[in-house]
């Protein structure tokens, strides 16, 4: 990659984006700037103050094609070629080319975000009276040239034509690189005009801004590096959003097809065939793409016979290696794959986004489901497949630093899953889970806490008023949500501490209406209530109680601390079968901490108000 600093005048950066010999890539987000913003920009044209460089990236490159599109506000001829396209600079040359050519109205919000057609103009009696006073002179009106009060009924000044403009004394600026000669010239004050254009026009025509232009040599990855360096004030560029622009200029597509290809589109496709499917709606195009990766680095690995294959790579810099025939290849499969994924949780008992401990774990399990094909669904390896799953979720290797374990998974994990005598996956070896961990599992927001939750379930949970199996039908139809065994209100009113009340331990998913039964009172009252209610014996009960592992003798005596220890105890071996490994028996080395710092804060209440806790 080389690149030249260049300084051009805006005349001609006007000339070249009104002609599309600037353009921009198809990755750049919309035009945004309020108006304020514009008039401000215009106010330091006319003071000749810098206002910063631009990037332009050289086109001609036959490796990387980015789909152009023109700047906002200027209609181009259909194949019109740019010669660069603008990496960095776009809201402010797009302010200016619609404010300075043209019809000099532009596409605009207020600062309350409401949409407005602007026009811009200067009061030259006022600009030229004081240099301090051109921030002043400079003016924001109605596209229509009139500015109006009293809800439009009155007219407070008309600019909509030239006489006007003139009688009033305001210079239109979209004339400041036009044909400004006959309307100076008409001029009645000929003073004023000739005064106006040597201190305001005439330096204008030599306005310079400097540009840094990338050579056509610069790579997709280099681009996308530059452009987040310099566009910090705006939202980073993902790799998406790259890559939709070097889809759509894939030549041999549009050679074949007679179209372009758009990358957005056919994600809004994927979205629509996997809409039946509530967990994948937390599945991102990025994560699309990195399994697209992953399968494709994979590919060219397996194939490699060399004493050093190629990696395989999820990681960004081999996502901007992708071409759309990688792309192609793989997309239906990972789609199909993602479903399948979906059908994996269903039948982990996770149903809704919200329950999915970690999103990007999704993303190796596709890619591992392709790898296998059909053989993913055979017993012996769809349950090596759950161990995995489990290993990753209680393990919670999932939260950070992830492409590395997403290349391990997808070269481990199938040929493991098969012959189980192959070396352990990684994300296998590296899973633990300590006793004290349940201490600090208190919020949705850890993945560990939500994979409990759902081994619950997995391991026959039913309802406790009403007996019946909290599938995915249910887990609808009864509004089903984790709540606490012992209610807040009675830990509150009993001493018991936020770590042992809040801890997954004393939470449960169960139905509204039981939850709405429960309210605040003591274990004891409220299963007496629940039997009476369902006409159930104690032994019927106990037996539903049986399946969210509570230990009903000690919930009965309101004895929380035996309850609590008991259950602990039955969590761990739960948490042992799915994981396969020994769980470290710690309480006695000291409190858990608060989950806090490593994850979000949005969590969601698992037991409201109304309901009496």
């Amino acid at each position: 990659m080389g690149f030249l600093t260049p300084m051009y005048e805006l005349g001609e950066y006007l000339t070249w984006t009104r002609s599309g010999e600037i353009q921009l890539p198809d990755f750049q987000r919309g035009y945004k700037w309020e108006d304020e913003r514009i008039r401000q920009l215009l106010v330091t044209v006319l003071r000749g103050h810098p206002l910063g460089a631009v990037m332009l990236l050289k086109t001609g490159n036959a490796q990387v094609r980015f789909k152009p599109r023109a700047i906002e506000g200027v209609d181009l001829a259909p194949g019109t070629d740019a010669k660069f396209l603008l990496l960095d600079g776009q809201q402010r040359l797009t302010s200016l080319t619609q404010a300075l050519s043209g019809d000099g109205v532009v596409n605009t919000k207020d600062a309350r975000g409401k949409l407005l057609d602007r026009c811009y103009f200067v009061h030259m009696q006022t600009a030229l009276s004081d240099p301090n006073r051109v921030d002043e002179a400079v003016i924001s009106i109605p596209a229509d040239g009139v500015v109006r009060t009293n809800f439009g009924k009155d007219i407070v000044l008309d600019l909509s034509d030239h006489d006007k403009q003139r009688e009033h004394g305001y210079f239109p600026l979209h004339l400041l690189y036009g044909d400004y000669v006959s309307w100076i010239f008409d001029l009645d004050d000929r003073a004023l005009g000739k005064t106006f254009h040597e201190r305001f026009i005439r330096p204008a025509t030599t306005y310079d801004i400097p540009a840094i232009v990338l050579d056509e040599n610069t790579d997709k990855a280099a681009v996308a590096t530059v452009f987040e360096k310099v566009n910090i004030g705006g939202l980073p560029l993902n790799v998406f959003e790259l890559l939709t622009a070097v889809f759509a200029g894939d030549a041999s597509y549009f050679a074949e097809t007679g179209e372009d290809f758009r990358l957005n589109d056919d994600w809004r496709e994927t979205q629509l065939k996997w809409s039946a499917y509530p967990v994948l709606a937390a599945v991102e195009n990025t994560d699309f793409l990195q399994a697209v990766t992953m399968l494709v680095t994979q590919k060219r690995h397996l194939a490699d016979t060399s004493d050093r294959p190629p990696a395989i790579s999820a990681k960004r810099e081999d996502i901007l290696k992708l071409t759309l025939a990688d792309y192609l290849e793989w997309r239906d499969p990972l789609r199909e794959a993602f479903i399948w994924a979906a059908t994996f949780l269903a039948d982990r008992h996770i149903f809704a986004p919200r329950d999915v401990p970690y999103p990007k774990q999704l993303v190796p399990l596709a890619a591992i489901k392709v790898a296998l094909g059909r053989d993913a669904d055979l017993i012996a390896v769809s349950d090596r497949l759950v161990r995995w799953y489990w290993c990753g979720v209680l393990g919670e290797l999932y939260g950070s630093a992830i492409e590395t374990r997403f290349a391990r998974d997808i070269e481990m994990v199938p040929v493991w899953a098969l012959d189980q005598e192959d070396p352990t996956p990684r994300t296998i070896a590296d899973a633990n889970f300590t006793e004290s961990r349940l201490h600090s599992l208190r919020t949705r927001n850890a993945a560990a806490y939500k994979g409990i939750a759902a081994l619950i379930l997995d391991g026959g949970a039913r309802d406790w008023m009403e007996d019946r199996a909290l599938d995915k039908i249910q887990y609808v139809d009864l509004a089903v949500d984790i709540h606490h065994v012992f209610p807040q209100k009675w830990c509150n009113d009993n001493g018991i501490d936020d770590e042992h009340r809040e801890s997954i331990v004393n939470k449960t998913t169960i139905s509204a209406r039981t939850n709405r039964t429960i309210g605040g009172a003591a274990p004891s009252s409220y299963l007496t209530v629940i039997q009476s209610r369902a006409q159930i014996d104690e032994a019927r009960l106990d037996q539903l109680l049986a399946t969210h592992r509570i230990p009903a003798e000690h919930l009965r005596a309101d004895a929380f601390d035996s309850y609590f220890v008991a259950r602990r105890e039955s969590l761990c071996r739960l948490v042992e079968a799915a994981i396969g490994k020994t769980v470290q028996r710690d309480i006695g080395e000291g409190h858990a901490e608060e989950d806090s710092a490593q994850f979000e804060t949005d969590e969601i209440r698992e037991d409201p108000v109304t309901e009496g806790d």
